[in-house]
């Protein structure tokens, strides 16, 4: 029998798929995958729950008793306060559903890099502290729902006793469909209308991050993060950092990307075009392209998210993060970025979603 139990929230995301993947081929652990719409994955026992409703969760879950709980669910509104009043409601639904059972061990919550660049409403702007992130860089004075999920974290913690861990990854690259933030199927989509309609590959952020450091986070790596920190004593009550390892300059990944697609990369003229600009009236090119290559999803809005990599190329201000805390605690694992991209692109192109 399994000694683990997880309960995966968000299984159908770009962290939860990826998540589920890794934890499901280790027969040590029992995998319970939460969604409102769950999909099958091998290993993974579907579990269907609206979070935003205490009664869909309390029932999905009065069965089941988590060992470990892995939350990666967020729901995007258009302020801030509607945030932090949504999100922080669906954190705390669940560990009211999971709290008669007493079966609760740890918790881990997935944010990100926000904590440090503040919300959507303004990313990357006002008083942000010095780069490279790290952990013990107080929150910012100012509203923010990754701050509002992690305090539901530490309420349930202290009433049930469980440990908890909060991870911060920078931008996720990994394998997901119609996720809300997914930087490389978008740029996947992007470059391939490129290729097949001879547009320029045009990078459509900032000057500052085509020239500046940056870092990104495989979804893989990310999956490996939480189990460690899951099943680490040391690294109990503790936020972390979680990117890839190394470093780049989009100014030399944007070629890294051009190769891979067979296209040339465009110069930056002064300042990126935002891909929400450059891809007005795309869905019939898609579509044209889908019929083309026999794809399987013809609708554009059903693979990118183009505000996302929007926001996260077009920062004005460098973007490095620490990883010396989980490095010290003992997690050495590393991914090269360049090749996270490659490997979703041929997951992609196996999948039939690209040519």
């Amino acid at each position: 029998m399994s000694a683990k139990t997880a309960l995966v929230v968000g299984s159908t995301g770009i962290v939860g798929r990826n998540l589920c993947d890794r934890l499901a081929a280790d027969p040590a652990w029992n995998v319970y995958g939460l969604a409102r719409k769950p999909i099958a994955q091998q290993g993974v026992v579907p579990v269907a729950a609206d979070l935003l409703s205490p009664d869909s969760v309390q029932t999905a879950l009065k069965s089941i008793a988590p060992t470990h709980v892995f939350f990666s669910s967020w729901l995007r509104q258009p302020t801030e306060a509607e945030n932090i009043r949504i999100n922080s409601a669906m954190v705390r639904n669940l560990l009211d559903a999971v709290s008669p059972s007493g079966s609760v061990q740890h918790v881990a919550l997935v944010t990100g890099l926000k904590h440090y660049l503040g919300p959507f409403e303004a990313y990357g702007k006002g008083s942000l502290p010095a780069t490279p992130f790290r952990e013990e860089q107080p929150r910012l004075d100012i509203d923010n729902f990754y701050y509002a999920q992690e305090d539901e974290v530490f309420a349930a913690a202290v009433r049930d006793g469980f440990g908890w861990s909060i991870h911060r990854p920078h931008t996720i690259i990994g394998y997901a469909v119609g996720n809300a933030m997914n930087m490389g199927v978008t740029l996947a989509v992007y470059a391939t209308i490129c290729r097949e309609t001879g547009r320029p590959f045009l990078f459509p952020g900032s000057s500052t991050q085509w020239n500046s450091l940056t870092d990104m986070t495989d979804a893989r790596l990310l999956a490996s993060h939480l189990e460690w920190a899951a099943t680490t004593a040391a690294a109990r009550n503790q936020a972390f950092n979680i990117v890839d390892g190394d470093v780049f300059r989009w100014s030399w990944m944007w070629s890294r990307l051009a190769e891979y697609f067979g296209i040339e990369p465009a110069p930056l003229p002064g300042e990126g075009t935002p891909l929400e600009t450059q891809l007005v009236g795309a869905e019939p090119i898609w579509q044209q392209i889908a019929a083309k290559y026999h794809l399987i999803e013809p609708n554009l809005s059903g693979l990118i998210s183009p505000w996302h990599t929007d926001a996260d190329l077009g920062r004005p201000i460098e973007v490095v993060t620490d990883m010396s805390k989980s490095r010290k605690l003992g997690f050495l694992d590393y991914q090269s970025t360049d090749e996270s991209f490659y490997t979703l692109f041929d997951r992609l192109r196996h999948e039939r979603l690209i040519p």
